[in-house]
């Protein structure tokens, strides 16, 4: 579940919204009845200094007269009074003030002013609120109630009625209790106490409900301020309110979509965003939050431009997300990750539909056509006691990919207008973020399926090894990588493996690994050393990141990728094999022994590091042996370093008798629960040998007399292997081997035949010269036998050796013999 701290978006912002004014009460003569410390601060004059005496006592001398009366005219006139006014310092400098004249009424009909003055320097100055507080100052509604010191009203305005809906008269002589809930009334209580003995002004916010006809709960914050006597001696209280439910709730609102930001789209994951969306949703805007998208935009398919806002039945949906303060309330039809059915004249279908939001304040769950088509339904909202609702579609590119419902049932204020705001502005940064996941998903998806087709579907070891393989996608965070893996069936009954692993992810690096596991196979069919190989297949990488280079349109992104690449002979029992910057392959005896082959470690190809060449090294395998080749995501990772991911692989593969495929899985579980975060490839491969019968060979002169003979020796062992429907063609082939190996070698040559699953024919000489065909003319003796070698195997070709090199040509055995 997302961790919200919601009480970051609760608990009440004290600002102060009433400005910290100087305030004094005058009667209709013009007489201070009442002083403040905040006004002795302002402007100089104690209490006694002031209080009995004509307001015009702070005026300057010149305008006494003047000024006065026209304060007095245009108090009476308006019932109050704002403006700017000269207020003179006690040490003799004038000062500029905005300053405000409010009208009290009493319980005898008598009528007191409220004067509040703010320095106009300290406004424009913006330390203590500039601008804002000169708005409040000239504009706002203040509700002004006078206390007397036992808290009991004695004057108030009547825009206070307006805040709280209390009528003037039934205030008079009574307490905070007869007007707000007893907890605020209390807590203000202990708030006016405080300010009666210490004489300073306090600024706190409280909630209460205002009258019948705005019907939310409203945040005001008030400035309480102690009035004193000629004496010094506190008269009373003068509270000065001003309703901030639309500041309050503007901040909250940021607070929500601050917190959207961090919580929503913390993955990559569609399934988890619309978790997330909901859960943030709940209780901060909602009692209930579902979120449902089109059927196949969890699976990584976007749905159609507009899809579901023409004509016809409403797309399937499936629920993504649900949150709720009681889920044993809301008894839902459908939960998390199931399919969701719209009915056609459900809201639902209307905002799927036209791609608008929809607000129900009031939602009516006995009467329309939805209801009447699916009363089950219609009963489980009834039942759950949500009361409104909001419908707000999920949008992204012209494309409707689901919807967000929000409902209410224990908070009993309907959702309005503000609220639909917040909501289309919440669905808003989860439809990008979903919409950045979707795309992601399309692309991996994509990167997945090209990677898989590149894959072999099905490797086979034929009579050399016996092979299984794993291969598991990085996490959506990461994306699919470019490691590879392949087995390929060389001449002689000989087999490659290799396993790759490519720089980056994403589906350059599946296209780079594809381009590279072709060129290996390209470069395999060559029949080439393991450390050869690895230094042509280094240079095709270095010339694909050249290519990129000469590219202007685009930013080179230099290619990288290991390699390990080993061959395995049965009739030998040898195994050679080189790396190019990629970890060692592990060995497991059949006693179940493990070790490391030393082998040089090379630089990783396409990286211009190949100063010094790769080196093979050929070990002679036991019987059993098990070679295990491995990307690095399945030994290494943040927390766990490859010598301990070498040893528990070493650990998992050593199960005397287990199959291959057992050995695969056994190790795929010791990968974290979560998704790794590199791909994760492993290929075993169990050595076979071949049977001294299967294997028969021949040492020959270099003398042509000896073909005759050679082709005796072959005709007799393929009968003794029950072979006789190969005797001719096969006669024929070795002839023109021999030949050519005495014709074009200097020294003894050998013929070798391996029955496995083809049988093999292979003439060895010390010529370092590789065979071509050549294009004889009509006339010309020689030059054919190439061809009409070509013409009776089933494929043939030549490959380097130690002491020279090796030319042979393979045939289908018959059925019976296949079998065997």
């Amino acid at each position: 579940m997302t961790n919200i701290d919601h009480t970051l978006l609760t608990e009440p912002v004290c600002l102060p919204e009433v400005p910290d004014a100087a305030i004094a009460m005058i009667d209709d003569e013009g007489i201070v009845v009442g002083w403040t410390l905040a006004a002795q601060a302002l402007v100089g004059y104690a209490a006694g200094e002031v209080v009995g005496r004509s307001a015009v006592h702070v005026l300057p001398p010149s305008e006494d007269a003047r000024r006065a009366s026209a304060f007095s005219e245009q108090c009476r006139a308006r019932g109050g009074w704002s403006g700017t006014a000269a207020i003179r310092h006690r040490d003799g400098h004038t000062l500029r003030m905005t300053l405000r004249v409010s009208l009290l009424r009493g319980q005898d009909s008598g009528t007191r002013w409220l004067v509040s003055v703010t320095d106009i320097g300290s406004l424009s100055s913006g330390v203590t609120g500039g601008p804002v507080r000169e708005s409040l100052l000239a504009r706002a509604p203040i509700g002004i109630v006078v206390y007397d010191p036992q808290l009991r009203c004695v004057w108030v305005n009547d825009d206070m009625e307006r805040h709280d809906g209390v009528p003037r008269h039934q205030r008079f002589g009574r307490g905070l209790k007869d007007s707000l809930p007893a907890v605020e009334a209390e807590a203000l209580k202990i708030v006016m106490r405080q300010v009666l003995e210490s004489g300073t002004t306090t600024v706190h916010e409280y909630r209460a409900w205002p009258p019948a006809d705005r019907p939310r709960e409203h945040a005001f914050s008030a400035s309480f301020f102690c009035l004193q006597g000629a004496d010094g001696t506190p008269l009373g209280v003068c509270s000065m309110t001003v309703d901030v439910t639309g500041n309050r709730r503007a901040r909250e609102r940021l607070a929500i979509l601050s917190e959207a930001g961090t919580h929503i789209g913390s993955t990559l994951d569609v399934m988890r965003t619309g978790q997330e969306l909901a859960e943030l949703a709940v209780p901060l805007l909602a009692d209930h939050a579902l979120v449902d998208l089109v059927e196949s935009v969890p699976f990584g398919v976007e749905p159609t431009a507009r899809k579901g806002m023409t004509g016809g039945r409403p797309p399937l949906m499936r629920r993504v997300g649900v949150a709720s303060v009681d889920l044993g309330v809301l008894e839902l039809p459908w939960v998390r990750e199931e399919v969701v059915h719209a009915h056609p004249d459900s809201l639902f279908s209307a905002a799927m539909r036209t791609g608008r939001s929809y607000l129900e304040p009031v939602l009516d769950t006995r009467t329309g056509p939805w209801v009447d088509h699916d009363p089950v339904r219609a009963r489980k909202v009834r039942d759950s006691g949500v009361h409104s609702l909001m419908v707000v579609p999920i949008r992204a590119r012209r494309r409707v990919l689901g919807l967000a419902l929000f409902g209410r049932s224990l908070e009993q204020t309907p959702f309005q207008e503000d609220d639909l705001l917040l909501a289309e502005e919440l669905v808003t940064r989860a439809a990008l973020c979903l919409d950045n996941a979707l795309q992601y998903a399309r692309e991996r998806t994509a990167a997945l399926t090209l990677q898989r087709d590149l894959l072999p579907h099905r490797v086979q070891g034929g009579a050399a090894v016996e092979v299984a393989s794993r291969y598991v996608p990085a996490d959506l965070d990461h994306g699919v990588g470019g490691d590879w893996f392949d087995v390929i069936e060389l001449s002689g009954a000989r087999v490659a493996l290799v396993v790759g692993d490519v720089v980056g992810h994403g589906i350059n690096a599946a296209a780079t690994m594809g381009r590279l596991r072709t060129a290996v196979r390209t470069l395999a069919d060559l029949d080439l050393p393991p450390d050869e190989l690895l230094a042509h297949l280094d240079d095709t990488v270095r010339r694909l990141n050249d290519e990129d280079a000469d590219d202007s349109d685009e930013i080179p992104a230099v290619v990288g990728a290991t390699c390990v690449y080993a061959v395995y002979d049965p009739v030998t029992r040898r195994c050679a094999m080189a790396r190019a910057g990629h970890p060692p392959p592990l060995i497991v005896d059949a006693q179940g022994g493990v070790t490391i082959p030393d082998l040089p470690a090379g630089a990783p190809l396409g990286l211009g590091l190949g100063l010094v060449p790769f080196e093979s090294v050929e070990l002679e395998l036991p019987v059993g042996s098990v070679l295990a080749f491995y990307s690095d995501g399945l030994v290494e990772s943040r927390d766990e370093d490859i010598d301990v991911g070498l040893q528990r692989l070493g650990a998992t593969l050593v199960q005397p008798g287990a199959s291959l495929e057992d050995l695969c899985s056994r190790a795929m579980e010791t990968l974290p629960a979560q998704a790794p975060a590199d791909d994760v490839t492993l290929l075993l491969a169990r050595t076979r040998t071949l049977q001294p019968a299967q294997v028969a060979s021949w040492d020959l002169p270099n003398e042509l007399a000896t073909v005759p003979a050679t082709r005796h020796l072959v005709a007799r062992q393929l009968r003794q292997w029950g072979l006789e429907a190969l005797v001719t063609p096969v006669e024929s082939i070795v002839s023109e081997l021999i030949t050519n190996a005495i014709r074009h070698g200097d020294g003894p040559s050998r013929l070798r035949l391996i029955q496995h699953r083809v049988l093999t024919c292979e003439v060895s000489d010390t010529s370092t010269g590789q065979p071509r065909p050549r294009h004889a003319r009509p006339l010309d003796e020689h030059g054919r036998g190439l061809y009409l070698v070509a013409r009776l195997a089933r494929r043939w070709g030549s490959r380097s050796a130690a002491d020279g090199k090796v030319v042979w040509a393979e045939q289908d055995l018959p059925s019976p013999a296949a079998a065997l």
